[in-house]
């Protein structure tokens, strides 16, 4: 049976669809790339804004319609399963914490294949799940319910499944979880102790550290740091902070102040002045007033960060913000969305321009425009390269050109 796993959403979905990719191949099924070719399509969905949970939906009406069997993943299976079940009747549903029990279920309902599987590359780029769920409870967030409370996997385990990337030729491993920084937690480990067991696997390849919240980051940075600093790792943060105000964050139940978001980044650029930073924004938060937006503004134009990832709020059933009386209108979310977006590309623009004339090693990760690739640096930052060079290797580069999304580099 030919079968293709369509995935939505953050980092780790990713990791997790590679997974049930996978699992499928073991049972002898073939893994296509296009949904349309597929017999058996696993819809391995999103649900964080109400915007990404309506597409999900139409995307199951139209696999519904199209009489395939259709296996529905992800956080929508963990906590919408009647919305599911009203879009798609005769879908199977199975949540992010019910994976141990996925092949038992494709095999009961379409049974094995006797097909050898068709070789596939492993991607270059190798995406590592290092937890489920988290330890926080933002008064926003949907994701809690669907993940739960924070379930640390094993160190060995988690070498194990890098080992296996790596000798399968993945020259990037993207570490990731719903927050990485309070990895552990739950454990008596930490995160540095995970970095510090994936750089001693043999081999050339480069880890990435996906997204952490401040105040967990705050219990674990002076740990963090000396392992951050490997060669075989980007020095590349991703450290939402979601708004410039005290009280907006105080709503939000994030657990810190800007001011000790800025502590942890100058704490960080002290070990590393060239990293890159990326940080998130949430605008027209309930109750966020334009001193509080102006509050975000400031912190945006102080800390510079490489990328800022501007959303704008959307409730989300069940939460504690969803309920609140004091919504914002769309339009003045909408308007301070538009002042941060066009902020955070004038200053990606700016330390992009300074990198010019910079001779960077990249590691040549994925395809660009035709008869280009498109490289990362030691700081995760892109280089677009004009001429076609095999994936997985590097290069050393001067940059010709800059533009507020990516580098333009030249081959020495």
């Amino acid at each position: 049976m030919k079968v293709c796993v369509e995935t939505y959403g953050c980092t780790m979905n990713q990791g997790e669809g590679a997974m049930l990719e996978s699992m499928l191949t073991s049972l002898g099924h073939e893994v296509v790339d296009d949904p349309a070719a597929a017999d058996l399509v696993v819809l391995n969905t999103c649900t964080v804004i109400s915007e990404t949970e309506n597409r999900m939906l139409k995307r199951m009406g139209e696999i519904s319609s199209q009489r395939k069997h259709l296996v529905v993943s992800g956080c929508m299976a963990a906590i919408q399963a009647d919305a599911i079940v009203k879009k798609a009747p005769n879908a199977m549903i199975i949540a992010p914490r019910d994976y141990g029990s996925f092949t038992e279920l494709i095999e009961s309902s379409v049974g094995r294949a006797d097909l050898i599987p068709l070789f596939r590359p492993a991607p270059i780029s190798a995406t590592l799940p290092i937890s489920q769920g988290c330890v926080g409870a933002c008064s926003y967030c949907i994701t809690k319910a669907a993940r739960g409370t924070l379930a640390s996997y094993p160190i060995e385990d988690l070498v194990a499944s890098a080992r296996k990337h790596i000798d399968s030729g993945s020259r990037e491993i993207l570490v990731t979880a719903q927050d990485t920084a309070c990895y552990g937690f739950d454990s008596g480990k930490n995160l540095s102790s995970v970095l510090s067991s994936l750089v001693e696997i043999p081999g050339d390849f480069m880890v990435r550290v996906g997204m952490m919240n401040p105040d967990n980051l705050a219990r674990v940075i002076d740990d963090l740091i000396p392992a951050w600093m490997h060669p075989k790792v980007y020095k590349f943060i991703h450290l939402p902070v979601q708004s410039g105000s005290d009280d907006v964050l105080d709503a939000m139940n994030r657990g810190y102040k800007a001011d000790e978001f800025a502590a942890l980044v100058s704490k960080l650029r002290e070990a590393c002045p060239n990293m890159t930073l990326s940080t998130d924004v949430i605008t027209g938060f309930p109750g966020e007033t334009e001193e509080d937006h102006r509050a975000t503004v400031k912190l945006i134009e102080e800390m510079r960060p490489d990328t800022v990832n501007v959303t704008r709020y959307s409730p989300r059933p069940g939460t504690p913000a969803a309920k609140a009386k004091n919504q914002i209108p769309g339009w003045v979310s909408k308007e301070r969305s538009r002042e941060l977006t066009k902020l955070r590309f004038a200053i990606a623009e700016e330390l992009h321009q300074a990198m010019i004339g910079r001779r960077e090693r990249i590691l040549i990760i994925e395809v660009g425009k035709p008869g280009s690739v498109i490289g990362r640096t030691s700081s995760y930052r892109p280089v677009a390269v004009q001429q076609k060079l095999p994936l997985g290797s590097k290069v050393e580069v001067e940059i010709t050109e800059a533009a507020p999304t990516y580098l333009l580099g030249r081959v020495l």
